[in-house]
């Protein structure tokens, strides 16, 4: 071998010891199987628009289903940190699977951007960013047009988990405030089929509004269950419910619901000033080019917005430590942390150590369902 061959060979078997974390790991745990699979399948269908470098790094995304099994969210969020060595996870779409994986992510000082308002205790909120717009914002905006149709009696059903008691907590006091008194108070499970029960008791409480706290497909059994009961107040769904199969499945039960989104739903619709307005009508050609015309979710766009939150960061934390180590992660997520007027589909966000959900009244429009589309209300301020 020739001295040039020599350091040709030498040269190349440097490279191809170069150790793996010269690259960034994405782990994206997402719900494509079981309840939440009208969320999850929309967020992984997004992931494949992604792109593949940032700041001059390739990324590598490893995405599982975790069938909105918190187990199997768990099992996932382990198996990122321990084989994969990821630097970020994106996920869950449940509240249930978001909040086990934030017990992976609080433990092994991961960056988590969950994809489902999670609430979370002050100790284990550190390495947990949220892009959905947290209940407390949403609940405000319907709050305000329910006192400004003249309801005053209000009944409420949610899911029997974090999300649904999350909604009732921030629903009650919202209502409270408006001078709307909430009169029933039911639950459901995700998995359920029949809601006859709890349908017959809020029915009987006679309110003016009901106000029905479930996400994905699951979110219309209790507005269909109102219908096939004759029903004739106003009904309002959560953000929750801002999905095509939701009205699939819904169907004519489900018109004249009104319901707090992002405003990528309606981008379209936005005034040209909207910040979000260019990013969501972006976003919804890409999607629809790939998947087909009416295809785009809300829920999509939350996966975006992790990406848009990641994306920010990345030049900043490159700058605290290579990746595939505990000082970039812990650079990532203190730069996420501190993002400022980062603008996705959703909102803009300002992170703080206070405020891991970053949003403001940009975050925000109402809908109402007419004739199977969503139809701008206006800003929901």
């Amino acid at each position: 071998m020739t001295s040039a061959n020599r350091i040709a060979a030498a040269i190349a078997l440097a490279f191809a010891a170069l150790p793996a974390w010269a690259d960034i790991t994405v782990g994206i745990s997402v719900s494509t199987t079981g309840p939440a699979a009208s969320l999850g399948i929309p967020e992984k269908n997004t992931a494949a628009l992604l792109p593949t470098s940032v700041a001059g790094q390739k990324i590598n995304y490893v995405i599982l289903d975790d069938a909105t099994n918190p187990t199997e969210a768990n099992k996932n969020a382990r198996k990122f940190v321990t084989e994969n060595n990821a630097d970020i996870i994106f996920g869950s779409s449940a509240v249930p699977t978001a909040l086990a994986i934030a017990e992976v992510a609080s433990e092994t000082k991961t960056p988590q951007i969950a994809l489902a308002p999670v609430e979370l205790a002050d100790a284990k909120k550190n390495w947990v960013f949220v892009v959905p717009q947290h209940n407390a914002l949403m609940a405000q905006a319907l709050a305000s047009h329910m006192k400004a149709a003249g309801v005053k009696t209000l009944g409420f059903i949610g899911f029997a988990d974090g999300y649904g008691e999350g909604w009732a907590r921030e629903m009650t006091k919202a209502a409270e405030a408006a001078g709307i008194k909430v009169v029933a108070s039911e639950r459901y499970n995700r998995t359920d089929t029949s809601v006859t029960g709890q349908v017959v008791k809020l029915v009987a409480a006679n309110p003016d509004a009901i106000m029905i706290a479930g996400s994905g497909t699951p979110a219309a059994l209790p507005q269909t269950a109102l219908a096939e009961r004759n029903y004739k107040g106003k009904i309002y769904q959560s953000h929750g419910a801002a999905n095509k199969e939701f009205m699939r499945v819904g169907g004519k039960a489900v018109e004249g619901a009104v319901l707090p989104v992002g405003p990528v739903v309606v981008a379209a619709q936005l005034p040209d000033s909207h910040p979000s307005k260019k990013v969501g009508v972006e976003y919804t050609r890409q999607y629809e080019e790939k998947y087909g015309a009416g295809s785009v979710s809300s829920f999509g766009a939350h996966m975006l917005d992790a990406y848009k939150l990641f994306e920010a960061a990345v030049p900043t934390a490159l700058k605290g430590g290579q990746p595939g180590t505990p000082a970039f992660r812990q650079a990532l997520r203190d730069a996420i942390e501190s993002g400022r007027e980062v603008v996705g589909a959703h909102g803009v966000f300002n992170m703080s150590p206070t405020n891991h959900y970053g949003h403001d009244d940009r975050a925000r429009v109402l809908v109402r369902i007419d004739k199977g589309e969503w139809k701008l209300l206006g800003d929901a301020k």
